[in-house]
């Protein structure tokens, strides 16, 4: 599986508990993510070593400086998950109703960085300087 299928999955995924009205699966997709950061064990190497073949991300990069030597896809799904699971909690916890759109417009957007290949954010991190 290449990170371009992973961020369409991702993106059917948080959709779709939204669709349904389960913010379980939403908070679970946000665990998973800080897991795969924390530990660097990514559903997209583990898949490709069990294949036992090497896909490449299938994303637009830019060269940039590397300013630090931490992974880029490692950031993002710090990023989204924190960003997904703090909205959900404004909306759900604390009744902040503005925010009710943030998770959906993440669950389009990484959907269509799927589709596309070319997300915006993994752009923006790696022009910070992420590896």
């Amino acid at each position: 599986m290449s990170e371009r299928q992973f961020l369409f999955l991702v993106g059917f995924y948080i959709l779709a508990s939204l669709y349904v009205e389960i913010e379980l699966m939403i908070y679970a997709l946000c665990a998973w993510l800080l897991f795969e950061a924390a530990t660097n064990v990514r559903l997209t190497t583990v898949s490709q070593r069990i294949i036992k073949k090497t896909v490449p991300a299938g994303l637009t990069v830019f060269q940039s400086n590397v300013r630090f030597s931490f992974d880029a896809f490692r950031a993002w799904r710090i990023v989204v998950a924190i960003m997904l699971g703090g909205s959900m909690l404004l909306l759900h916890e604390e009744n902040v109703e503005v925010v009710w759109f943030i998770p959906w417009f993440m669950g389009f957007a990484i959907l269509g960085a799927g589709v596309s290949g070319v997300c915006p954010v993994l752009l923006l991190i790696r022009w910070i300087g992420f590896k």
